[in-house]
């Protein structure tokens, strides 16, 4: 077969036994929904409430979107699978997942790097934030993210897209995904490879050092202030964000810098559960928790709720 006549893949899941399929699909049914439910939540509260129009509250609803996008372009066909039995994907259904994937991931970097600067300008730059972080700033921020995301993975799709496959068209894994793919292509994948690790590292490379700038800056204010309250608020402040940073650089550092998780194919498959499944679970629940603003908005927008009710 080549990949003008390949007309579907088969994805073998994470396992064939059926209990414990059972047991993953109750867990990943409850992560989505709650992922999803989570950051419908936070995206609401931002619209409803005026305290939360801050270009900080806009990248969060930004990323809100994002984690949405994300897990719903795999999990759900994951799903569908383990209920229904049929590991079939088309072959248009699997490169769309590709792209979506890792458009989604990569953007997603970008994105954290963004929201780091406007937490550098919040602090560093108090008195000049708002004039900073304007509206149309804070808009170009993210159409410049999503535009990076795409550039980053076009090449990897286009590559991707002219790969032959002559025997197997089983894929050891859930979901779409370029490691899988490569395995099983009998084409000279060197490219594809090489592709995949520079454009990870660029990613992960040129973001980290945008955050880790940021928050150095960040720390080094803060010990200025003279009370330690206010070294508490900032902290409290920037504490979500640099806990989703670490969940999130820390998972993708692993796959990438680490060649047992790359060739092994088990620990891939859990690792990527986590990045696609757990983490747009938490990350709500991080920045709810973790900010009193939010947690207001969602007692205030609840009162509401219940008077109308009871109306």
């Amino acid at each position: 077969m080549r990949n003008g006549t390949v007309t579907s893949f088969i994805l073998l899941g994470l396992t064939n036994d059926a209990q414990l399929q059972v047991l993953i699909f109750i867990f990943l049914f409850l992560t989505y929904m709650l992922s999803v439910t989570g950051n419908l939540t936070i995206i609401t509260l931002t619209f409803m409430d005026s305290h939360l129009k801050t270009p900080m509250y806009f990248f969060l609803k930004s990323f809100s979107f994002l984690e949405i996008s994300f897990t719903s372009a795999c999990i759900p066909r994951y799903l569908y699978n383990i209920a229904t039995g049929n590991k079939v994907i088309t072959y248009n259904a699997c490169m769309s997942q590709v792209f979506l994937t890792d458009i989604c991931g990569a953007t997603e970097f970008f994105l954290l790097a963004a929201m780091s600067h406007d937490r550098y300008v919040a602090i560093c730059k108090p008195l000049h934030y708002v004039t900073i972080m304007s509206s149309r700033v804070c808009s170009i921020l993210i159409i410049c993210c999503w535009m990076a995301g795409l550039y980053v993975i076009i090449s990897l799709l286009s590559l991707c897209l002219n790969l032959e496959f002559c025997g197997s068209n089983v894929l050891d894994h859930f979901t779409c995904d370029a490691f899988p793919l490569v395995k099983i292509s009998c084409s000279d994948t060197w490219i594809v490879e090489q592709t995949v690790d520079i454009s990870a590292a660029l990613t992960l490379n040129m973001t980290l050092i945008c955050v880790v700038l940021s928050y150095g800056s960040i720390i080094r204010t803060i010990f200025r202030f003279p009370s330690v309250h206010q070294r508490k608020k900032a902290l409290l402040t920037c504490s979500s964000h640099m806990t989703v940073v670490s969940i999130t650089y820390g998972t993708c550092i692993f796959i990438y810098t680490n060649p047992a998780a790359k060739q092994e194919v088990t620990i891939n498959k859990v690792v990527s559960l986590l990045f696609y499944s757990v983490s747009p679970t938490l990350n709500p629940f991080i920045y709810t928790l973790r900010n009193n603003q939010v947690k207001k908005a969602f007692k205030d927008s609840f009162e509401r709720l219940v008077l109308l009710s009871t109306k």
